[in-house]
């Protein structure tokens, strides 16, 4: 389902029953974050600030912030029906006969043609002109007491490559200045830094907010540089998006953003962008970033502004990272087939921590899953550390991994250290050459031609035969139902969905030998 506008988008989420308005006025500084952190962290809906201290226009936040509102902005009614559409559309490039490709091969075509953005000269993005333009106009947040000031926190960030002409649009967050001025925060392991580099001193730059929000998605995903997320966002959305050129600048820009701001980046213009209370929990730094200056501010007459706090998890981001974890899964077991599952805690902050699954064949295998992750490039080359657990593991049972970690792993034998690149807002490695050294832990089941030489023990599991009898006989024990009077205990794991996993795991395997040491043998 494509949304042609934040308002389209704001009308879908009442009618889902997914909306609160806040008709009060509310001050940016600060009110409106916290207001947002409360819902958020209560599970509760999007928030629409109709009445906003100083600006003209309404604020929409957590609109991405549980399961059915993520799988709503991209089109679809779960997070694991958009993954069996990309597994569908990768089987398409990949048939498994010769007799299937030409057949495929059209229908292949066919879904690239559909998501190709498409140009238009009359955009509901430039219908107002803002004369003369004014980023304090803008109902940018401020989040946290120590920022440095207001930011724009959902930014689509267009930019392309001066010689190959290729467009990309990346999230990266802007610090507003004063009426015209604002600073880039883009890293130096971004694509929009890489086109900075490229173009020199001054690089075309276009700020887009709003439109549809698969296309505000799009923009964080880790695509690789082959892949355009313009034409991502279209497949997501299921029709193309409109572009249309900048009113001030040489570049494109969505025609149906609600806000868009263009003008060029000053690389030697740097100026102390941050602190900023950032997704890992903790304020990123100040530095110096190079300067935004803007040339023009367009909108749409029912132009709503897109915004997001990020701080300690869970926020509204932690379901952005799930979608991507969701979409991905197709695309990383292209590349490590070996790969069964894996997910992204969102304690972990999209990068500090990955838990794998993997179905092992050779020796040293979840050691080779390590490394090939983190030369993935974007999707996973600044991971601090990844977990790697057996095929059989529900990584997704994160008391589960942890048991089942601590009791495979020997740090000798398990741990893998590995210098190399960290994200810049970690803070926890080398920040000034972000530069540090990953974990990686092997805590799969180890096997005699990995140097193990004893009895791997079988876990603790009750054989079917018992299970099926004490459930026919519950009853007559008298007990009661334990799903009404078992009392959950969010410290231990006691409690009915403890109870469901316990009934839900596989008996105990017939194969199962108990183990003994070697002066028994």
């Amino acid at each position: 389902m494509a949304f042609e506008s934040l308002s389209a988008f704001v009308r879908a989420l009442r009618a889902a029953g997914e909306l609160a308005t806040i008709e009060v006025e509310v001050d940016p500084y600060l009110e409106i974050a916290e207001i947002t952190d409360r819902v958020v962290k209560a599970g509760g809906p999007a928030l629409f600030f109709r009445s906003v201290r100083g600006s003209q226009f309404p604020v929409l936040t957590n609109a991405f912030g549980t399961e059915r509102r993520a799988a709503l902005a991209l089109g679809s009614k779960s997070l694991a029906d958009l993954e069996a559409r990309l597994r569908a559309t990768i089987d398409l490039a990949l048939p498994e006969s010769f007799g299937g490709k030409v057949m495929r091969l059209a229908d292949l075509a066919a879904i690239g043609a559909s998501v190709m953005p498409r140009r238009i000269s009359d955009a509901p993005a430039q219908q107002l002109v803002m004369d003369p333009p004014d980023l304090r106009a803008l109902p940018a947040l401020t989040t946290w007491p120590l920022d440095g000031g207001p930011f724009i926190t959902l930014p689509l960030v267009f930019t392309y490559d001066p010689q190959t002409k290729r467009p990309n649009v990346g999230m990266y967050r802007v610090q507003i200045y004063d009426t015209n001025t604002a600073g880039m925060h883009w890293q130096r392991h971004k694509q929009g830094r890489a086109h900075a580099e490229r173009w020199g001193r001054r690089i075309p730059v276009a700020v887009a907010v709003g439109g549809d929000p698969a296309l505000t998605y799009a923009a964080t995903a880790p695509l690789p540089p082959v892949v355009d997320e313009l034409a991502f966002a279209g497949f997501l959305r299921g029709k193309p998006l409109r572009m249309t050129k900048a009113v001030s600048q040489d570049i494109d820009v969505p025609a149906d953003a609600d806000f868009v701001i263009e003008g060029y980046v000053d690389n030697d213009d740097l100026r102390v962008e941050g602190p900023f209370g950032d997704h890992t929990g903790v304020y990123s730094a100040a530095d110096l970033y190079p300067t935004l200056h803007v040339t023009a501010i367009t909108h749409r007459p029912d132009a709503i502004w897109g915004a997001t706090v990020v701080g300690k998890p869970p926020m509204e981001d932690a379901w952005l990272g799930k979608a991507t974890e969701r979409l991905f899964l197709p695309l990383l077991q292209m590349v490590v087939p070996e790969i069964v599952d894996y997910n992204l805690p969102v304690e972990g902050g999209f990068h500090n921590l990955v838990i794998v699954a993997v179905r092992k064949s050779y020796p040293g295998q979840a050691k080779k899953v390590m490394n090939a992750l983190w030369g993935l490039g974007h999707m996973m080359m600044l991971t601090r550390c990844i977990v790697v657990v057996d095929h059989d593991i529900d990584v997704h049972d994160v008391r589960g991994v942890v048991w089942n970690a601590l009791n495979n792993v020997d740090p000798s034998r398990d741990f893998v250290l590995m210098p190399g690149p960290v994200d810049d807002l970690d803070h926890a490695g080398s920040y000034d050459l972000a530069l540090g050294t990953k974990l990686g832990v092997d805590a799969t089941r180890k096997r005699a031609d990995e140097g193990y030489h004893r009895d791997w023990p079988p876990e603790i599991r009750m054989d079917a035969a018992t299970r099926a009898r004490v459930a026919a006989r519950w009853k007559d024990y008298g007990i009661g139902d334990l799903a009404r009077i078992g009392t959950p205990d969010a410290w231990s794991g006691q409690g009915p969905d403890r109870l469901a996993k316990l009934l839900a795991q596989a008996p105990a395997s017939p194969d199962d030998v108990a183990p003994r040491s070697d002066r028994v043998k």
